[in-house]
């Protein structure tokens, strides 16, 4: 793919985030070339401007000498490279380097080319820098994790190379690179912004996807499973309700159960009235949930092909001008929607599943084993779903309603986005679980009936019946939860004719 800054899409951004090769639009070039000779032109004035010839945050009226000018940036990045926890996945920070590549390949920071093309060639190579999780309060930049990664440009630190731990001057000279010198105000440039923060909730947001379209083929299986009705599905009911997700997943959820035996083999004479909310309901649940992820979308798209540095240098005539595009509000909210749709997907399967297990409600025998009492089959595996689904609960308090002041009270009001937008990937593991024993027991329900279910039901039972044999007597439970969750992270459900984001 060519990466042209400012004009990435988002399925350009989640091919990015899977590892796909690009190369830099070369007619980026002359607008790089451009902010940097602004930079040029505002030192000849010898003015005082924040971030090239003064001191940072509440150190600004501190005037910084000609000469002391790159000891001041290279001071920033290793001052500034205090994060802590766990290395960033590869993924995510793989995405977080694209990201700050196209934030300064807009020309607006004052960057040289070449600092520019060592962000790209970093990312041709490969060579993803070792950043600490945690450290970010989402304002001001995520000061901490980007100047991790700036300290590795410069040789300090370390890299993953095709994921081992390398020295970061070790890694630098095997790919042919020099560390990188700074020039004036390129050591702020590279640390302000909101590139983890948007790396990680654009991240939560891909695996959200893929989760929430799994959810629709597990829930459809439940719904036969349960020999529960479509009729909640028809597009008469969702057409006068107006909501476009709705529509969709009641579409999607006609189409998935299109020519199922066991559909048809309770159409006529079934006492049952109505079916219970997680059945009938989830046009309703899963609608809202496509529909916020599509807002939280958008503003990520926006987000991540903004420029959010500070200050920022435009030309004709030269000017630096401070403001707040480092403030990640916008990025902290989209998190925050994430988690909450992470949140009810995972709880209404999980709903489902104890459906399910409930002969009351089901019809099925108890905890779908043909031998209830001397066999406790899925009773367990249910009690798990409920765990992660209650700890997904407590991590989908909102982040952005929180601050603690910084920097002395300068930095007054942060958006806390990183922390916000890092525990989705967590949370979309959590219901990867959930989704994984739900997809068990819907196969498990299914296997009591005489019947087929549809065409691509009876898919997916068959993808994980390859893997998962039909529970008959106890055996260790975890190794088929273990076998379920890996298909589901290699995409087995995930169709991309389902309703998705984008």
């Amino acid at each position: 793919m060519i990466f042209t800054p400012g004009a990435v899409t988002l399925a350009q951004w989640r091919d990015l985030y899977q590892g796909a090769a690009f190369s830099l639009d070369e007619g980026a070039i002359p607008v790089i070339a451009a902010g940097a000779a602004a930079v040029d032109e505002i030192l000849a004035r010898d003015e005082p401007v924040y971030g090239i010839n003064t001191g940072f945050g509440k150190l600004a009226s501190v005037r910084i000498a000609a000469a002391d000018l790159a000891t001041l940036q290279r001071n920033l990045v290793l001052s500034h490279a205090a994060g802590v926890g766990a290395p960033m996945p590869v993924p995510v920070a793989r995405l977080m380097l694209a990201l700050k590549l196209g934030s300064l390949g807009q020309g607006a920071s004052g960057v040289r080319v070449e600092t520019v093309r060592m962000l790209a060639a970093l990312l041709e190579k490969d060579l993803i820098p070792v950043v600490p999780c945690q450290g970010s309060v989402g304002a001001s930049g995520d000061l901490a994790p980007l100047a991790h990664m700036t300290a590795a440009m410069l040789g300090v630190g370390a890299f993953f190379v095709r994921g081992v731990r390398v020295p970061a001057p070790q890694a630098l000279a095997e790919a042919g690179l020099t560390p990188l010198t700074l020039g004036p105000k390129e050591g702020l440039a590279l640390l302000n912004g909101t590139q983890f923060s948007t790396a990680n909730a654009l991240a939560g947001l891909f695996e959200a996807e893929r989760l929430f379209r799994a959810a629709l083929i597990t829930g459809a299986l439940s719904t036969d499973a349960a020999r529960g009705t479509d009729a909640p599905f028809d597009p008469r009911i969702h057409a006068v309700r107006r909501h476009k997700g709705q529509a969709e997943v009641a579409a999607a959820l006609r189409e998935l159960m299109a020519g199922s035996e066991i559909r048809a083999s309770h159409r006529v004479d079934d006492p049952r009235v109505q079916d219970p909310y997680c059945l009938r309901c989830q046009p309703q649940v899963m609608g809202a949930v496509l529909d916020i992820l599509r807002q939280a979308a958008a503003t990520l798209e926006t987000e991540a092909n903004g420029v959010t540095d500070n200050p920022l240098i435009f030309t004709g005539p030269a000017v630096a001008l401070s403001g707040g595009n480092f403030h990640a509000e916008p990025v902290a909210f989209a998190a925050d929607i994430i988690a909450m749709a992470i949140c009810e997907i995972g709880s209404l399967a999980e709903r489902r599943l104890a459906m399910l297990v409930d002969p009351a409600l089901s019809g099925l025998p108890a905890f779908l084993t043909p031998k209830p009492g001397l066999n406790s089959g899925f009773m367990i595996p249910q009690v798990t779903a409920a765990a992660l689904v209650s700890e997904n609960k407590t991590r989908a308090f909102p982040a952005s309603v929180d601050s603690i002041p910084t920097s002395a009270n300068q930095e007054d009001h942060v958006s806390m986005a990183a922390h916000g937008a890092r525990r989705l990937r967590e949370m979309a593991d959590n219901l990867r679980g959930v989704l994984a024993i739900e997809w068990l027991a819907a196969a498990q329900g299914c296997d009591f009936w005489p019947m087929k279910s549809s065409a691509p039901l009876e898919a997916a039972r068959a993808k994980l019946r390859a893997q998962v044999p039909h529970l008959d007597d106890d055996r260790h439970f975890a190794p088929d939860i273990e076998a379920a969750i890996a298909l589901l992270a290699a995409g087995a459900l995930d169709d991309p004719r389902l309703p998705g984001v984008a």
